[in-house]
């Protein structure tokens, strides 16, 4: 071991060995000291990947010094020395980078951050990653950094025959990538869109490098994008090299957990009604979405004999495929027994009780079912540990005191009287889960009062359509919409507005 002060000792079989590609071994051996290396307060060698990001990088690179020069004006000691501090600070570079790339959670947190890094290495200012993953399932995603949507589109408009990434992505023999010039010296061919897309945007050269994993094969391409004729020098471009080989890794497991979960969610889809039914003087709308987890929220709507409606919404514990599962199971109980006794909503609720404590003991459920006579103007419900209902019209917005109850499960034997309403023509009733009162973050009596007051400032002009309903309470419940990074509860909203 080198006797080198405590603040940079490395041991030199390490770093020779992470270093091998790079050619200095034989460096190394030519220029070992004879006697103790001298202290490392001699100038060093300009480095090629900062340890500071938040220093911007700049928009191009230069040439790196001659090996000859400095080799004749530095002792064979020091320049050991200093390119042990030059691999120290290389090697730091790349575990801080990767280190913040593996605390990215979603497919396109990664995509921006390996962008941001990879940018910083190879001395770009703009690029972009395009993800196609070669196994053809998906999702395609072409993220940029300092490209706007539009100027995305007019790269896309360039064929991909034409661009480093765009032959890695189609797998063409040539497709090493690597560095290109877009102006009529460095053309591979005369394609006139690429000059005058290059030019719109304000890019000379580009660098492109295939994104790839040992078991999963390609999923893409990422190519920088620099304002002048210019390349990464050796030393960058083995850094981006080992860079992106760890980021493919971690994309990809990014990658298998957004198919999974976009898996989950159609299968949730699938057990939910596909379409509304039609029923006299009723109007329906149903917003749902489910968490990124996969969760067992669920509602329903079905005709039932001489021009009644079936509403049901209710929630499985649990998340993941059981929970789904057994929502799928749960729902399509409900209706069997709505179907045969649905004037009876206790009863309905008690037939449910039996079979979940029967089938699946381990497992609770909250329900709600309403028996609806539109012609009569009369509904009459029953709530299993459920949600109120909100009714929301042009002279009242109140909830509907139901009967306190258990949840489904959670009892012997379950059974809570019904309760009966009669919304008066043009009011509309709102039916949800209380996924949409946990969104809000806030504490259970404060969201029931945000929901209330979100459903009494329905504009006049909206009240006649329960779509705008359920999208106005919705935008005022949750600003940040459905679809927030941080939103891990299945939201069901099920309105249903009389004539």
């Amino acid at each position: 071991m080198l006797d080198i002060p405590l603040l940079v000792r490395v041991h030199l079989d390490a770093l020779m060995a992470a270093q091998i590609d790079m050619g200095v071994c034989d460096a190394i051996e030519q220029n070992r000291p004879v006697g103790k290396p001298t202290a490392m307060s001699a100038p060093h060698l300009p480095k090629v990947a900062g340890i500071d990001p938040a220093v911007p990088p700049p928009a191009h690179t230069s040439a790196p010094l001659p090996t000859a020069a400095v080799t004749a004006t530095t002792a064979p000691g020091a320049l050991i020395q200093d390119r042990l501090a030059g691999w120290v600070s290389d090697l730091t570079t790349l575990h801080e980078l990767t280190e913040r790339l593996s605390r990215t959670t979603t497919l396109d947190a990664s995509l921006n951050e390996l962008l941001r890094a990879g940018a910083g290495l190879v001395g770009a200012r703009r690029g972009l990653v395009v993800l196609e993953p070669a196994d053809g399932l998906g999702p395609a995603v072409t993220t940029g950094l300092g490209l706007a949507h539009a100027d995305l589109g007019h790269i896309e408009t360039v064929p991909r025959s034409a661009t480093g990434y765009g032959r890695i992505l189609d797998g063409l023999p040539d497709a090493d990538g690597g560095s290109e010039l877009v102006g009529a010296a460095g053309e591979r061919g005369p394609d006139p869109r690429h000059r005058e897309v290059a030019a719109r945007l304000g890019y000379a050269a580009s660098y492109a490098l295939p994104l790839t994993t040992d078991a999963g094969g390609r999923l893409g391409a990422a190519v920088w994008l620099y304002d002048e004729p210019a390349e990464p020098d050796e030393r960058r471009r083995h850094l981006i090299g080992l860079y992106l080989r760890q980021a493919a890794e971690h994309v990809a497991r990014l990658l298998e957990l957004d198919r999974a979960r976009t898996r989950l969610a159609t299968v949730t889809e699938e057990l939910l009604p596909s379409r509304l039914p039609r029923v006299a003087r009723v109007q329906l709308a149903a917003r749902h979405r489910t968490g990124p987890r996969g969760g067992g929220d669920w509602y329903d709507a079905l005709p039932l004999p001489e021009g009644a409606l079936g509403l049901a919404v209710g929630s499985v514990t649990g998340s993941g495929p059981s929970a789904v599962a057994a929502m799928g199971r749960l729902r399509a109980s409900l209706r069997a027994y709505a179907v045969m006794e649905g004037e009876d909503p206790v009863a309905v609720l008690s037939d449910l009780e039996l079979l979940l404590r029967l089938t699946e003991p381990a497992r609770s459920a909250t329900a709600l079912f309403a028996y609806c006579e539109p012609a009569q103007g009369k509904i009459v419900l029953a709530g299993a540990g459920h949600a109120p209902p909100l009714i929301v019209g042009e002279r009242r917005t109140e909830f509907v005191e139901t009967s306190l109850s258990a949840p489904l499960g959670m009892l012997a034997c379950w059974e809570a009287p019904s309760v009966e309403i009669h919304p008066a023509a043009g009011e509309t009733v709102l039916l949800y889960t209380d996924g949409l009162l946990h969104r809000t973050g806030e504490a259970m009596d404060r969201a029931f009062a945000r929901l209330h007051a979100a459903a009494a400032s329905v504009p006049k002009t909206a009240r006649d359509d329960p779509d705008a309903v359920a999208d106005h309470v919705l935008r005022t419940v949750l600003p940040d919409g459905l679809d927030a990074s941080d939103g891990t509860e299945d939201v069901v909203l099920l309105a249903a507005r009389f004539a």
